[in-house]
């Protein structure tokens, strides 16, 4: 029979494949190595892409973190309108790869391109529109590195936090750190965590380069979409079906957040209760500490401690049972119900959906629109993804991988809706850490399954999501730092040796310096992911448009384009209490402010030489 210490590492042992896995494909990827150019090779794979690989690579790189962290948290606390809130990402293979692929490949082909600001650069002669670029992609990717290289380590903290072996390291590590001022104030599973996904992450991608990226977004894609289903099947069977899942929803209501006086019956010596304990109260309700309380010496009363009130009937007699009788009791002093939904039967399954916050509910018509948008277009305008348009193979690669892709999409998308909203009747109590949902379910159903180990797998598909990311943004900021500023504008004629070394060097620097910003990471992971992924789509989206569509497009009027979106993005999101008329995603007013700028200034300064618009657009009299 197995012993407690066998199960609760169990998980870590199945996950440590997956890792191996990923190593032994970078190794392999090197190995393969086509003989041509290096960094043609390093950074775009030699333009070798086949349609499985250029589906996967790139909805691996579109599903991050927030894929598999930030959604289901939203699921969990707003229910089934979510369906709508995400039914645009169906449509960003056929927006963002249908759009933008064909054109681009060609483009980038005709310019001698490896690079997003290459392209840019050569298509208009202007190397400071492909240094605006570069500084642009350099500046919102590096955010974005903080926001994965977090999730990452966030993931596996959770995975590792009940082994013996991790635990028995991060009590060691804690006692190291505190003689180095900088890891003084690091939680010490944090930094064990973080330097674990560092290292495995930048070792690849440093030695495999694109195609390391791909074969591993390959794996990684299926890994994600094998996780889900595996997921579904465990949340169907513990819940007895989407019917009655559905059924237990419509009867549930809303928590409150309120301020509990916790009662002790021991006062021999001080103690904490951890975040998360459940308890009685003196009315016979439940309720979750939302932080630790602490009894000061010996007291018996802790006073003002934040918790969560459940309201569901059925979920607090089911959380009774689970509750040891213990002498600690709590008594509600304050209650603040959801603004919207408090109180309603059924909330969770019809829209706008309930929202703490707002009176007007989750996601209101014009919101889920917008969304509708940004999803589509927004997707479109990241250069990672841009960057797997340069590297098909023909145009029926791209055809069959724009099918593929909307399939997968639609399969991890929706089945994530189906799983957290029947999983919420699972799993009481999530909203007071509801970034934790994911992995709580999956360690929750394998557990309940009897198979242990199974979470190492399922909480796979959230590390891969971020890793995917992680590699495809590591090689974008690395690439623009050796092919448009050192080859451009330092040494030109640097030989492919030297280019070979400085490309390993920038993307361990990169890496590096990701790690070394991550140990203090921003508070709030879902709004910088927000910021930058907004921020280099307002950027990109219209200019690149104008780019591979436009005759008339001149180097000011890009150059115009990418900052008049970049300042429209960083005004809103620097306004806090930005309000529209209309409630739209800051990222519409993005694109028109991109939009106004570069059409305005493209007329208003020279044309582009009719020898240049010949090349990428065929012979003309003037462009227009």
């Amino acid at each position: 029979m197995p012993t407690e210490t066998t199960l609760s590492s169990a998980p870590l042992f199945s996950f440590a494949l997956y890792m191996l896995a990923v190593l032994a494909l970078a190794y392999f990827s090197a190995r393969v190595r086509s003989k041509g150019s290096f960094v043609s090779e390093y950074f775009l794979g030699s333009r070798s892409l086949g349609v499985w690989a250029l589906a996967l690579t790139f909805a691996a790189t579109a599903a991050s973190g927030g894929t598999f962290v930030g959604f289901p948290a939203l699921i969990y606390t707003h229910g089934w309108i979510l369906a709508l809130w995400i039914a645009g990402y169906m449509m960003v293979p056929i927006v963002g790869m249908g759009l933008l692929g064909k054109r681009l490949n060609q483009v980038s082909q005709r310019a001698k391109a490896l690079t997003l600001p290459e392209v840019l650069a050569n298509r208009l002669a202007s190397p400071i529109a492909g240094a605006v670029a570069t500084l642009l992609i350099t500046f919102f990717m590096f955010c974005y590195l903080l926001a994965q290289f977090k999730a990452g380590s966030k993931i596996l903290a959770t995975l590792l936090t009940d082994v013996p072996l991790f635990q028995s390291i991060v009590s060691g590590l804690h006692a190291a750190k505190a003689s180095v001022p900088v890891l003084a104030t690091v939680e010490a599973d944090y930094l064990l965590c973080l330097t674990i996904f560092a290292v495995v992450v930048i070792a690849y991608v440093v030695y495999g380069g694109f195609r390391a990226v791909v074969w591993t977004d390959v794996m990684q894609g299926i890994i994600m979409l094998l996780g889900v289903i595996i997921m579904l099947v465990l949340v169907l069977a513990q819940t007895g079906g989407l019917t009655k899942a559905n059924q237990r929803l419509a009867t549930m209501t809303p928590p409150e957040f309120g301020q509990v006086t916790v009662t002790r019956n021991d006062s021999a010596s001080a103690g904490t209760l951890p975040k998360g304990t459940w308890l009685r109260t003196e009315d016979q309700g439940v309720i979750r500490l939302a932080i630790p309380c602490v009894f000061p010496d010996t007291s018996t009363q802790a006073d003002k401690v934040d918790a969560l009130i459940i309201t569901t009937p059925w979920e607090i007699e089911q959380i009774h049972s689970k509750i040891a009788n213990t002498p600690i009791t709590a008594t509600i002093t304050s209650r603040t119900p959801y603004a919207y939904g408090a109180g309603q039967a059924g909330v969770y399954l019809s829209g706008p959906g309930p929202d703490s916050e707002s009176k007007l509910g989750y996601l209101s018509l014009t919101l889920a629109f917008s969304f509708f948008i940004f999803w589509a277009f927004g997707t479109a305008g990241q250069p990672s993804n841009m960057v797997r348009l340069m590297a098909f193979q023909e145009t029926r690669t791209l055809r069959y991988a724009i099918v593929t892709v909307a399939l997968y999409f639609s399969a991890i998308y929706f089945t994530l809706v189906v799983i957290f909203c029947c999983g919420r009747t699972l799993l009481p109590g999530m909203e007071i850490d509801p970034d934790r949902t994911m992995p709580q379910l999956a360690t929750t159903l394998t557990a309940n399954a009897g198979i242990p180990w199974l979470a190492g797998l399922l909480l796979a598909a959230p590390f891969a999501a971020v890793m995917s990311s992680v590699d495809s943004f590591l090689l974008v900021a690395s690439s623009s730092l050796v092919r448009d500023i050192y080859q451009k504008f330092i040494r030109p004629d640097a030989d492919e040796h030297r280019l070979k070394r400085l490309s390993y060097l920038a993307t361990a620097l990169v890496g590096i310096a990701a790690f070394l910003a991550s140990l203090k990471p921003p508070e709030y992971l879902q709004g910088i992911i927000v910021f930058a992924s907004g921020g280099v789509a307002a950027a990109f989206l219209v200019p690149m448009v104008g780019v591979l569509f436009w005759r008339r497009l001149n180097g000011p009027g890009l150059i115009a384009g990418m900052l008049g979106g970049t300042l429209t993005h960083l005004a809103l999101y620097l306004y806090e209490h930005y309000q529209a008329p209309v409630p739209l995603n800051p990222f519409v007013w993005d694109q028109f402010g991109a939009a106004i700028a570069m059409i305005g200034v493209t007329l208003a300064t020279k044309k582009p030489a009719a020898s240049l618009v010949e090349i990428y657009f065929g012979r003309t009299d003037t462009p227009s």
